[in-house]
């Protein structure tokens, strides 16, 4: 039997709870767990129990108790795509996003290697001005012009003053704050008007132009230094039954540039409101579309590029899908007081409305005034909070992505036909585990099973996340690990 520890000469919480990871019947497998978490930033702890049976012979296949871990539970990782939250499963979600996009641009995943010779184009839509604001003008080639910015200097490409409003007093903050809010919509509106668009264009009615294509698209969202989001989409062609049939030869990329400009000029949205009167939300002036011709590996690090291949637009995809707003220099965690719903009250048990303990009556979890960011922003994220507080916008629930700067749509989606999904790829990642674990008894002597009489059957509770502080310490030790081993592959010292 062990003897207790004194650990009471160790001032740090996390050397004197590492000390008594050390001492458990098993440190190897309390290690073995934090490696097969790749570095995840916050773990979901759970508790509880699997058990696999073959129905035939009665015989338990597998099974697994979170009470024989060492520390009595299981931590599996928390698959946050936000890279400014956990950059280790961000990865997961960029590399998953990108083989997505790659499978509809070239085929691969179930995706016919035929749509290479669809019609495909790199499309981006960006949002209206709401004022003049500080910048830095480039040429086609991305290189900076020689004229000045409207304010009389010229600014370094990380310039903090870039996207900010020129003279704040005219900047119109409700309508960027609004454009963003209906974006998502806009966006809906804008593939229908497409669609109608491309009939016009061809001559044909909608019903004739359904039964002979299929329109199929991804987007990303990415948010300009301004603070409003633009939109990346890959556009393709495909003929009536999706990705296995070609488009008609009438189908080209001529006509979808075309139906793209219509759709971009007709999409609109109006907005109503008796605190603000009338508004309309439509996409900008500027967009792009761009054909996507070649195949090919590369990295496509900014718009302005000679050619699109396959790998560039995807790889340019997938980095977008892991952000969220902090490019725009705001914070990643809602500001909304959680026990309040953002309204400052909550109802006593005598029905009246009593100021919230938790954010004084202010609604906010953290004050605006004393978020660590630039006026811009903070003055976006109030008109938002302002906003929230109108009935008529109150389906927008602006209190809860007032840190968003309104926003609250998908970062990523695509349409049915374009391509494999995200569940897909994981299920694909799960048959290769459960292969790795059949491949692991069969060289153990046991019998080989047949999958189809399987039943698993389990039980799961959510106990908390995040790690032990002595847990902290390893895992700092394996993102440590993760990150020098790729640093020596990309250097190309990896011995042969």
């Amino acid at each position: 039997m062990r003897r207790p520890l004194d650990l009471r000469h160790v001032i740090s919480p996390g050397q004197r709870d590492l000390i008594e990871l050390a001492n458990t019947h098993d440190f190897d497998r309390v290690q073995q767990q934090l490696r097969d978490l790749r570095g995840c930033t916050t773990p979901v702890n759970l508790h509880g129990w699997t058990t696999t049976t073959d129905q035939t012979t009665k015989e338990v296949v597998r099974s697994y108790r979170s009470e024989d871990e060492p520390s009595g539970r299981l931590l599996t990782t928390c698959g946050n795509r936000r890279s400014s939250r956990c950059p280790a499963c961000s990865r997961v979600y960029a590399a998953d996003t990108y083989h997505l996009i790659k499978a509809g641009l070239s085929g691969g995943k179930n995706v016919a290697e035929t749509v290479r010779d669809h019609p495909r184009a790199f499309v981006t839509l960006t949002a209206p001005s709401f004022g003049p604001v500080h910048n830095r003008l480039t040429t086609d080639a991305g290189k900076p012009r020689p004229c000045a910015c409207a304010c009389g200097n010229t600014h370094t490409e990380d310039a903090p003053e870039l996207g900010t409003p020129l003279n704040p007093a005219t900047y119109d903050y409700t309508g960027a704050v609004l454009w963003n809010a209906h974006a998502g919509q806009l966006w809906a509106r804008f593939t229908t008007y497409m669609r109608r668009a491309l009939a016009e264009h061809l001559g044909m009615t909608q019903k004739a132009l359904n039964a002979a294509l299929r329109v199929s698209f991804a987007k990303v969202a990415e948010y300009q230094k301004r603070g409003l989001v633009h939109f990346h989409a890959v556009i393709r062609f495909d003929g009536p039954d999706g990705h296995t049939t070609p488009p008609p030869p009438w189908a080209t990329f001529d006509a979808l540039s075309a139906a793209v400009g219509l759709a971009v000029e007709r999409a609109r949205l109006t907005v109503e409101s008796d605190a603000i009167g009338e508004r309309v939300i439509a996409w900008g002036r500027r967009f792009k579309v761009d054909p996507i011709t070649a195949l090919g590996d590369g990295e496509l690090t900014d718009a302005r590029v000679a050619e699109y291949t396959d790998a560039k637009v995807a790889g340019y995809v997938a980095k977008y899908a892991t952000k969220n707003a902090e490019g725009a220099g705001t914070v990643d965690r809602t500001l909304m007081c959680r026990p309040c719903a953002g309204r400052g009250y909550v109802r006593g048990p005598d029905h009246f409305h009593d100021r919230c303990t938790d954010c004084d009556g202010t609604g906010q979890a953290e004050l605006i005034k004393a978020l660590p960011i630039q006026q811009h922003v903070r003055q976006m994220i109030r008109t938002a909070w302002d906003l929230g507080h109108l009935p008529e916008f109150a389906h927008l629930k602006l209190w809860k992505w007032a840190h968003m700067l309104g926003f609250r749509g998908h970062f990523s989606s695509k349409s049915r036909a374009y391509s494999t999904t995200l569940g897909a790829l994981r299920d694909v990642r799960r048959a290769w585990r459960l292969a790795q674990a059949e491949a692991a008894r069969a060289r153990a002597g046991h019998p080989a099973t047949d999958e189809t009489t399987l039943v698993t059957t389990s039980s799961w509770t959510y106990l908390a996340s995040g790690y032990r502080p002595g847990e902290e310490l390893l895992a700092a030790q394996v993102r440590h690990d993760i990150t020098h081993a790729q640093r020596i592959k990309q250097e190309g010292l990896v011995p042969e």
